[in-house]
């Protein structure tokens, strides 16, 4: 059985500016569970760049408790930069913060400060570049300021790599990007995944990108978790979602759509090729059940 690598419980956190008090959180537990792709999506204002800000120490809980690979981050005496080796964190814009003159000195710049030996940054450089599509014989000489917006975002990305966190948190990391980059971008970021066993927790508006690339969902809204499933199973509850101010990705809406109309699509259908190799299988069929799959989305997890 696989163990949660970040852990949750009853998590409030209130931002203190006087006179008045904000409850940006309000009781929320979870779990993320290592190697998994997680997403966490809500309206703006829903609460998910603080939740993940809790998860390398940028923020204390107010109350609860917040345990990320073992520690504890509301505990005073944590040692929050050894956390923060072990959670990288990308936010929005990321190339906005590059600074070096060549590709190698801006991704070598965070092993230097964990005062690795030479030859292990370099290593890690190099592999840290060819993780995300850019190889350091092609890439690392060249100023990052030449490159396309897509490219210096994977430079951002290899930057955080190659400090070999556990975790990688990713908040809106493709705002910005036209439809190629933001392939591109997750393609790798995928592959790191697969390959490297990472734990990808991704902020994002964009409902079709957060369909493809997690395997669970969370929903806040209002400071609070108010579901939480798999993707198919999420956004399954069309209407409920929209009553958070969320859509639901257009083939999702599609396949909900003939569910409504008596077309009993199993809830395990989730593609274009597998509702029209199920109707073609099935065409002979005289009559369907209506599936209804709103009663599996707030199952916590096992």
């Amino acid at each position: 059985m696989r163990d949660a690598i970040i852990q949750v419980e009853h998590l409030t956190h209130i931002y203190k500016a006087a006179p008045v008090e904000k409850r940006a959180l309000d009781d929320v537990s979870l779990e993320i569970m290592r190697g998994d792709c997680v997403a966490l999506i809500g309206f703006n204002g829903s609460g998910k760049s603080t939740l993940v800000q809790h998860f390398n120490g940028l923020l204390r809980p107010s109350s609860g408790s917040v345990r990320v690979d073992g520690v504890d981050v509301g505990d005073r005496h944590t040692n929050l930069r050894a956390l923060r080796q072990r959670v990288g964190m990308l936010f929005q814009f990321p190339e906005s913060q590059l600074f070096g003159q060549t590709v190698y000195a801006d991704v070598a710049f965070g092993p230097q400060r964990m005062k690795l030996g030479r030859h292990e940054i370099r290593a890690r450089v190099k592999g840290a570049l060819q993780s995300v599509g850019l190889p350091h014989e092609e890439y690392g000489h060249r100023s990052p300021f030449a490159l396309s917006g897509g490219q210096r975002r994977r430079v951002a990305l290899a930057g955080v790599l190659a400090m070999s966190p556990r975790i990688l948190i990713l908040d809106e990391p493709t705002v910005g990007l036209d439809g190629e980059g933001r392939a591109e971008f997750y393609s790798y970021l995928q592959k790191v995944r697969i390959e490297q066993g990472v734990t990808i927790v991704l902020v994002s508006h964009d409902m079709s990108e957060v369909a493809s690339m997690a395997n669970w969902l969370y929903v806040l809204h209002h400071g609070r978790l108010v579901m939480q499933g798999a993707p198919r199973q999420v956004f399954a509850r069309s209407e409920q979602l929209r009553d958070w101010d969320l859509a639901v990705p257009p083939l999702h809406e599609l396949l909900a759509h003939l569910r409504r109309q008596g077309i009993a699509l199993p809830v395990e259908i989730s593609t274009v090729d597998e509702a029209f190799d199920f109707l073609q299988t099935h065409r002979q069929k005289s009559s369907f059940q209506v599936v209804c799959p709103e009663a599996e989305a707030d199952q916590p997890r096992r």
